[in-house]
């Protein structure tokens, strides 16, 4: 696929009338510590710091396990650095980004993964983000690429190579990549109402 092919998912964001709520925006403002910007710049006490590989049996969500609100935010942002300076993917950011981009994605991946609703209950639904990324066309080469900087931005938030949430993240990542976020090709217009946010547990797509 040529870069000239790549879609701009981004443009259609920031042109996206979302529930967003300030109130939302708070509270993983607070959860996240006041962190500031900055992916080298990890705090000592930061969730990602203290991984290790196997967690325990009485973790009970994968959203818990990766750190919780600031450690998605922390791999959000570690991902969105990735993609900035790849030089396929990066064209999907190339008409806009919203400002809150980042928030906004460690917020979904949190509702994916175990975490609260506050995706849901501020920005919008499923089908809010899949039309985003809808009516592009094929786009397969994007999408291992972006997989294989979130698998970079998990090394670059920590997570040791052989450990069973990074197994899990990687999982959900590339599943959510090449199917829930490439299904509709043609025409965002195709992408049904009301599409509840997938969740992802230890053992994959929860029915």
């Amino acid at each position: 696929m040529g870069a000239s092919l790549a879609p701009s998912f981004e443009a259609a964001e920031v042109n996206t009338h979302s529930r967003d709520c300030g109130s939302g925006a708070a509270a993983l403002s607070h959860a996240i510590g006041g962190y500031a910007p900055g992916v080298h710049q990890q705090r000592e006490d930061s969730p990602m710091r203290s991984v290790r590989g196997a967690y325990d049996a009485a973790m009970s969500t994968v959203y818990e396990a990766a750190g919780g609100s600031e450690g998605l935010y922390r791999l959000a942002e570690a991902w969105h650095q990735r993609v900035m300076t790849d030089e396929i993917v990066s064209h999907a950011f190339s008409h806009g980004l919203h400002p809150r981009h980042t928030e906004r994605l460690a917020a979904y991946w949190a509702e994916a993964l175990g975490g609260p609703s506050m995706f849901t209950g501020c920005y919008g639904d499923e089908t809010t983000v899949v039309r985003v990324h809808s009516g592009n066309g094929p786009h397969e080469e994007m999408d291992q690429r972006a997989i294989a900087c979130f698998d970079r931005a998990m090394d670059d938030v920590g997570l040791p190579a052989d450990g069973e949430l990074r197994r899990v993240l990687h999982d959900y990542f590339a599943w959510a990549a090449t199917t829930t976020m490439a299904r509709y090709h043609e025409s965002a217009d195709d992408v049904p109402d009301g599409l509840p946010i997938p969740r992802w547990s230890w053992n994959g797509l929860r029915k």
